[in-house]
């Protein structure tokens, strides 16, 4: 939980270290990154906490019967919270990444659009991966977020990414 509070700070901290050596052009280009992507994160833990945080949690004390209580502590609880919206901050990036990598000429509308299939299959591996529930329901509860996000991110990446970074002028070379 340290972390997810200690990321405004981390992030100011990391800005006021690089913003120095960037020319004018690239602060315009950087910072509706850096704001987007921490609107992005923080509604991807959103979602993880108040979506997928619920029926994870009610997995996780499922297992019990007449002969077995579970009684989770504080730890698993706050491990299983902070696992869950770490995952879906980073998934909730995808359009940003997606975006980005066309603005920077590495992928295009045509790319995403031939390889959604195998887009589809990779959503299943790291939703596998990510969630920290073994069980079915939470991997297609990030699953299912990641496809329509992959939707997203080709709509994004149609409306935004059509023109690749430029080049720098003189006149940032002066700067």
């Amino acid at each position: 939980m340290s972390i997810l509070l200690s990321v405004p700070i981390l992030f100011s901290q990391l800005w006021r270290f690089i913003s120095p050596g960037l020319y004018r052009r690239e602060k315009k280009v950087l910072i509706p990154f850096v704001v987007l992507s921490s609107l992005f994160f923080l509604g991807g833990a959103a979602f993880g906490y108040f979506v997928v945080f619920p029926p994870a949690f009610k997995f996780l004390v499922g297992y019990n019967n007449e002969f077995l209580v579970s009684l989770p502590g504080v730890n698993e609880y706050f491990s299983l919270a902070v696992r869950l919206l770490l995952a879906f901050g980073l998934i909730f990036e995808m359009p940003l990444l997606f975006t980005f990598l066309a603005k920077a000429g590495m992928v295009s509308v045509e790319f995403l659009t031939r390889n959604r299939k195998y887009a589809i299959l990779i959503d299943f591996v790291v939703a596998a991966i990510l969630t920290p529930t073994p069980d079915a329901v939470n991997q297609l509860m990030m699953a299912v977020p990641l496809m329509l996000l992959y939707e997203v991110s080709v709509v994004a990446v149609r409306i935004f990414g059509k023109k690749p970074f430029s080049g720098f002028d003189d006149e940032d070379a002066l700067e």
